[in-house]
Order: C-alpha cells, then sequence, then structure tokens
C-alpha cells in the first residue's frame, strides 16, 4: 500500500528493523551513511536497495531536510555500490519511489539499483 511521505518517520518500518538488525539482509555494502542489499523480491537480475542510515521518510524529506554532508555519503554510496556490482558499464538504472503516485510503500528512502540485463526504457 503505498504511503504519504508527509506523515513523520515510522521506527518500526522494514528497513528501520533491518538496520536495526531485527531482520536479516543480504548486504552487498555498508558504510557510515548508507546499507545496499539484494530485494528479495527483484525485478531485475541485479535489483538492490540502498538505503541511508538516518530515518528519512522519502527523497523529499532527505533533499530538504538532510545536512549536506549526509546526502553527498549517501549519494557517494549509491554510487560506489553501482561500481562494485560492475554495473557502470554495461549501464543500469536507479529509481526512488515517493508518495501514492510514485508508488513508495516502505516510509524510508530507498534506491532502487537495478542492472545486469538489458532494462529497455522504463520497468512495467
Amino acid at each position: 500500500m503505498p504511503i504519504d511521505p508527509t506523515l513523520p518517520y515510522d521506527e518500526n518500518n522494514i528497513f528501520a528493523k533491518i538496520l536495526r538488525g531485527e531482520i536479516p539482509s543480504n548486504r552487498v555494502y555498508e558504510d557510515e551513511w548508507a546499507i545496499a542489499f539484494h530485494d528479495i523480491n527483484p525485478q531485475a537480475q541485479i535489483h538492490v536497495l540502498v538505503i541511508p542510515r538516518g530515518a528519512w521518510v522519502s527523497w523529499d524529506d532527505f533533499s530538504a531536510r538532510a545536512p549536506a554532508e549526509e546526502i553527498a555519503g549517501f549519494v557517494r554510496a549509491v554510487g560506489t555500490v553501482a561500481r562494485d556490482m560492475g554495473l557502470v558499464e554495461p549501464g543500469y538504472r536507479l529509481l526512488a519511489n515517493v508518495g501514492q503516485h510514485g508508488g513508495q510503500e516502505v516510509p524510508h528512502l530507498h534506491v532502487h539499483l537495478f542492472g545486469g540485463q538489458p532494462l529497455g526504457r522504463m520497468i512495467a
């Protein structure tokens, strides 16, 4: 069910639980700003989620309120994951859903990283 990105952060969302180690994840990367792990329901040959360690509801919340150092750290983490997975060449896709029309289902900022195959113009 899509969420309302204007609501306060929910400390009990699934990604908060993953960050706290209450739910296991198949991690491929972590640093002081972010963690990345394989999606449990992959939509491409490679489908990794990258989430910030901070309590940010959505891209809108993060871009409006996060400190510049945290934004830079998260963006660099996304790029590092793509490079580490060998996706820069032949290419990859990033997707961040925001709110109901964007199809956001978890009230914690997350970026989908898709690759490992031709993705076409858009993912349906």
